[in-house]
């Protein structure tokens, strides 16, 4: 890393008497206004070396600390971001005391950075923070993708002025003669060599936003719990030795320890330091899916250039039962993080773009790991839960995810693959390279930045036919299907794919929820009043691997629209599934000729609708329109058949 060069905080304070003054108020105003942003432009320039749960908690200590210390204090004349980044609703002011708190926030960053030196008394910055403290937990920001990850690794071989140059620029959109400015007055003695060695690393500004940089959004892990016993049984050694002598003395012949016939805690584990052997690994015969009972997980054969490269496993299989601090461990609902109970099974070893990935199966989970090529750190451990996976369910596995585009690795049952957009029925697949079951990288739809226009998502063929499956930011992709309940069928169908165009874009609400499959049923069409042309009713219901979390959308498509309207939200419940099939919802809608209307829609073997509140109507039958005005709120019941009451959907 290059050396850095940052003068003493005296030295940007010259011209002090020439600038406004800040009134502290207002300052902290526009510190907790912008503090997520704040946050993350310190966390980004302290360098990584110490951690992330280190660099998390420093990087909140100094934003805390960016107040001015009296009632109102001189103001640094540095102008503030031109413009908010793209995308960012909260982006920061044009004020003295945003300006001022975010000097601060750079300058004691850029402190943080500079080593310690013998003889000299360390800055405040460059301690352990007092605040805040976290025990017991290590906090780090989510994992992102392999551009987040080379992007992090380029920030980390800049100097602290060039990271900071760097930042300011693409977080803050200041123009070079700001920057300058703004480094000048947080005590860097070379403005211009920070700017030209932060030349030096990609304009990825977009990249900033990621929530691998968001030391807001946190996720946690226990710190290392054997040390932490190790320690209170080394303070309390002396008290409890003497105590042990005299339990020992009256101890039962069966003993008293809760554990029964357990070995000691430090015993080895045959079973467990099996895991870790690369060479126990389970690998299957490339052939064995032929001849299996069933075509899940357990047939799939190992595959990758790295199978044999038994430094990598091994480091794969350490990882994967005990985590380091800068490891990004991540896990769908409800999936557990804990090593395997014996060896697993290999499925992929090779390299995938920009990083070397290994892919495991335990019998109820798929773990990828992800080193970069030129080193370990910055390595990523994902999980996901395919418990009962089989066939479709098990035919493909998210190998990574680049520059918005996204590789999988295939069933080796699989024969064909494709692409096609979802929203666009009309339009054909395209084919996609199969090598050694890795697929050709294509846009996925789980990264598409802006308004959704289009819906990517996997066609796969196999013996039993085409299957579509989507990208909703896990390791396996969710299964897309249509039909009734109960007699659901794949969707690659003209009528099928017709069914989900409108729809498609709603997928995004079922992101990283543990989803294994959606399905699309289209349970009524409607004529609407004033020849508003027919509509139709549609609900999606996503299941989870987990079980619990079941989501159902009841849509609303009109002839006028491209995209469908949500009518109703219900979050595990039984309608639109198997155990219901049955769902009633309705809209307020508007006519070509200015007249609001409430229409609603039952599924099949409904006798009536009876609409209460602010609109009232009834009709024989699953389908209602009645006059109403605008944001009027009414409540709907339904009577099936039997004589059963069904509730709208909510």
């Amino acid at each position: 890393m290059q050396s850095q060069h940052v003068a003493p905080r005296h030295a940007a304070s010259s011209a002090g008497a020439a600038r406004p003054v800040v009134d502290v108020e207002r300052a902290r105003a526009a510190l907790v206004e912008h503090y997520p942003r704040l946050v993350r432009l310190a966390y980004l320039v302290l360098p990584p070396d110490p951690g992330h749960g280190r660099r998390v908690l420093t990087a909140h200590a100094l934003t805390q600390r960016a107040l001015p210390r009296g009632r109102r204090q001189a103001a640094s004349a540095i102008p503030a971001q031109h413009g908010a980044p793209s995308g960012a609703a909260d982006g920061p002011d044009d004020s003295p005391g945003y300006a001022f708190v975010r000097l601060q926030v750079v300058r004691t960053a850029l402190e943080a950075s500079l080593p310690l030196r013998r003889r000299a008394w360390p800055r405040r910055s460059q301690l352990p923070p007092l605040l805040p403290q976290v025990w017991g937990l290590r906090l780090f920001p989510r994992s992102g993708g392999a551009d987040e990850l080379a992007l992090d690794q380029r920030l980390a071989a800049l100097s602290a002025p060039a990271r900071a140059a760097y930042l300011l620029r693409g977080l803050e959109r200041l123009p070079d003669p700001d920057v300058r400015e703004v480094l000048a007055a947080a005590g860097v003695e070379a403005p211009e060599a920070a700017l030209a060695e932060a030349n030096g690393v990609p304009a990825q500004y977009t990249l900033l936003d990621s929530p691998e940089f968001d030391p807001c959004s946190l996720q946690a892990r226990p710190t290392d719990l054997m040390r932490r016993r190790q320690h209170t049984k080394a303070v309390l050694a002396a008290a409890a030795a003497l105590a042990l002598c005299g339990a020992l003395v009256a101890l039962p012949r069966d003993g008293w320890s809760p554990d029964g016939a357990a070995a000691p805690a430090y015993a080895h584990n045959p079973a467990a330091e099996a895991a870790l052997d690369p060479g126990r690994l389970t690998r299957v015969a490339p052939t064995a899916w032929q001849s299996a009972a069933r075509t899940d997980f357990s047939v799939w054969p190992a595959r990758g250039a790295l199978t044999g490269d038994t430094a990598l496993l091994r480091r794969a299989l350490a990882v994967w039962a005990r985590p380091g601090e800068t490891v990004r461990v991540s896990a769908t609902p409800g999936t557990q993080t804990g090593g395997p109970a014996g060896p697993p099974q290999l499925l992929y070893a090779g390299e995938v773009d920009a990083a070397r990935v290994v892919v495991l199966y335990d019998g109820l989970r798929i773990a990828r790991y992800a080193e970069p090529k030129d080193g370990t750190r910055g390595a990523a451990l994902d999980f996901a839960r395919v418990d009962g996976a089989t066939g479709t369910a098990a035919s493909a596995v998210v190998l990574g995810r680049s520059d918005g585009n996204v590789r999988y690795l295939t069933a080796p049952w699989v024969t064909k693959a494709a692409e096609r957009d979802l929203m666009q029925p009309g339009s054909g697949a395209m084919d996609l390279d199969l090598t050694d079951g890795v697929t050709a990288p294509f846009a996925g739809p789980a990264v598409q930045p802006g308004a959704c226009t289009s819906w990517n998502v996997l066609q796969l063929t196999d013996a039993s036919g085409t299957h579509l499956a989507t990208d909703l930011g896990e390791l396996v992709p969710a299964r897309l299907t249509t039909g009734r309940p109960g007699s659901t069928g794949d969707a690659p169908g003209a009528q099928a794919l017709r069914t989900w165009a409108p729809f498609a874009c709603s997928l995004g609400e079922e992101r990283s929820a543990g989803v294994s499959s959606v399905n699309a049923w289209a349970y009524a069409d409607q004529p609407l009043p004033d020849a508003g042309g027919t509509a139709a009713w549609v609900c999606t219901r996503a299941e989870t691997w987990r079980g619990a979390g079941s989501v159902a959308l009841a849509q609303f498509h009109t002839p006028q629209g491209r995209f469908g309207a949500l009518a109703a939200k219900g979050t595990n419940v039984t309608a639109c599934g198997p155990r219901d099939p049955h769902v009633l919802a309705g809209v307020l809608w508007k006519s070509g000729t200015g007249a609001w209307y409430l229409v609603a829609a039952s599924s099949r073997n409904t006798a009536s609708i009876r609409a209460t509140g602010g609109v009232t109507g009834a009709t024989r039958g699953r389908l209602l329109a009645v006059r109403a005005e605008q944001g009027a709120q009414a409540r709907l019941k339904a009577t099936l058949d039997d004589g059963t009451a069904l509730n709208a959907l909510r």
